[in-house]
């Protein structure tokens, strides 16, 4: 979670309504509280990388209830159709903006399923990504390299685990390093400011030199619930037998 106390004092100060975009904080908490209720609306993820997936899609988390009414709306394509299937009105028709949204019911019925198993789905990868930080802690200070820090107050939902080394160089080297071992290890996004979009709303003069830094250097290593121990040994080894060159 990022500094939500910060966020929440900031919002409330100046009357901001607060979206949370929590794809990959499912699960997770801040002081206890779960991540996805501290804003006026939280989104989620379920994309095929993500925690519990349907392989596309998403949710949105309402949590001001003045603003239920028109989500739905915007969810059922911009009509009134649930208010026609409660009785509140005669008929539907569209008043306002909207798309099809919905996922289909396959695509829930695996969602649901998953959900259900989230416990299961949540220990194993904790598990998994507990092992990492073990394994990797004395090699990460051998190459200089820096691994998840988690802040006090703050439980995470295992969704990545990284490896930041010390250059750019360094993360192109390690990703080929465990290409060849038959490992798929990717870098993050490209920052935001720096994408085609970003610099069509504004950021083309935006200097992000930290963003733009870490994002050269990080390596997401492979996690997820089906990853099996042997597998996940073949990961810590591979990393393990890389060196920083010079």
């Amino acid at each position: 979670a990022c500094d939500m106390d910060e966020i929440v004092e900031i919002a409330g100060r100046y009357g901001l309504p607060m979206v949370e975009d929590n794809a990959h904080g499912l699960f997770g908490h801040y002081r206890g509280r779960p991540l996805g209720s501290f804003g006026a609306m939280a989104t989620l993820s379920f994309h095929e990388t993500k925690n519990v997936s349907c392989g596309e899609g998403g949710a949105l988390v309402i949590n001001d209830s003045a603003l239920i009414e028109r989500a739905e709306i915007l969810r059922e394509k911009g009509t009134d159709r649930s208010r026609f299937f409660r009785g509140q009105v005669d008929k539907y028709t569209w008043v306002d903006v909207g798309s099809s949204y919905l996922p289909s019911e396959i695509n829930a019925a695996v969602l649901y399923a998953q959900l259900e198993a989230r416990e299961r789905v949540q220990a194993r990868r904790m598990a998994i990504w507990q092992r990492y930080a073990a394994a990797l802690s004395e090699w990460a200070l051998q190459v200089g390299a820096q691994l998840p820090s988690v802040p006090d107050g703050c439980d995470h939902p295992a969704h990545l685990f990284y490896v930041l080394l010390p250059t750019m160089s360094d993360r192109d080297a390690m990703i080929a390093h465990l290409r060849q071992r038959g490992i798929l290890a990717v870098f993050h996004y490209v920052p935001l400011h720096l994408a085609p979009i970003g610099r069509q709303y504004g950021y083309v003069d935006a200097d992000l030199p930290i963003t733009q830094d870490v994002s050269g250097r990080l390596v997401r290593l492979p996690l997820f619930a089906g990853l099996s121990d042997s597998e996940a040994t073949e990961v810590i080894d591979g990393v393990l037998a890389w060196r920083p060159v010079g």
